[in-house]
């Protein structure tokens, strides 16, 4: 019995050393800093301006690591480099536009989402659209290839005499619905509310209901699950005050 007890003991000891630890909040904590890893090429998330970096992602940045009593410092890397980054402890979280990738969780460990880049209805003012089953019949534009278009061909599928019109780009396929040659056009949410930030915002809106979702998220590596917590918490905050969306709609409009 003392040895089977000496074995379970070991045993436990073991596994407590295998275990992932992280002590990354309690260091973030006392030097005051988040560091933030990003690629400044993906406007109007993140964009190099001269000497510094400006985009929705680099005030959501400064918002949470406010929530959190630090200050947000920048370390830019290119797409390809960022988890590296991260896993390689050049930077405490990842915040460039990336979305969730499930063969990527067993290393890192994904924040809630805090924006929807999926799919959306962009119709003219007025129009009686409020969905996908609005458009039985009708002309919907869209970008050849996408994946508004691949959704779209699913659509089809599904509602009679739905036309699908795909052009070269998603500016051309807003502009089609803009002149009246489509019903709707079935673009990325980030597309349509650029789109709709100049002129066509008069004679255009977007239908506020998804077609499909594409969260982006904040990343952290796995073991720092505290960091992750605290990430998430001053998310929550964020969303509660308003925060939040007049980030994203101060670079993507309403």
């Amino acid at each position: 019995m003392h040895r089977s007890w000496l074995l379970v003991l070991l045993w436990m000891l073991l596994l407590g050393a295998c275990a992932p630890r992280s002590e990354s909040w309690q260091r973030i904590q006392s030097s005051g800093v988040l560091r933030v890893g990003l690629d400044p090429t993906y406007p109007p998330f993140e964009v190099a301006e001269g000497p510094t970096v400006v985009g929705l992602d680099v005030d959501l940045a400064h918002a949470l690591a406010a929530e959190l009593g630090l200050q947000a410092e920048f370390v830019y890397f290119g797409y390809d480099g960022l988890y590296d980054a991260l896993a390689t402890e050049q930077v405490d979280v990842l915040l460039s536009a990336l979305v969730t990738v499930p063969g990527r969780m067993r290393d890192f460990a994904y924040s809630d989402p805090y924006f929807n880049a999926g799919e959306i209805l962009i119709v003219p003012a007025g129009a009686d659209i409020a969905g996908m089953e609005d458009l039985r019949g009708g002309r919907l534009a869209v970008e050849l290839g996408a994946q508004g278009h691949v959704e779209a061909t699913q659509w089809a599928g599904r509602l009679e005499a739905l036309a699908i019109r795909p052009y070269s780009g998603a500016d051309e396929a807003l502009a089609a619905v803009a002149a009246g040659e489509a019903d709707a056009a079935l673009v990325d949410s980030i597309s349509g509310r650029l789109y709709l930030i100049g002129e066509a915002g008069d004679v255009l809106q977007r239908v506020s209901q998804p077609v499909t979702v594409e969260p982006f998220a904040m990343v952290t590596r796995i073991e720092d699950e505290t960091l992750l917590a605290q990430l998430n918490r001053s998310l929550d905050a964020l969303q509660a005050t308003g925060r939040l969306d007049e980030i994203v709609n101060r670079w993507l409009g309403p």
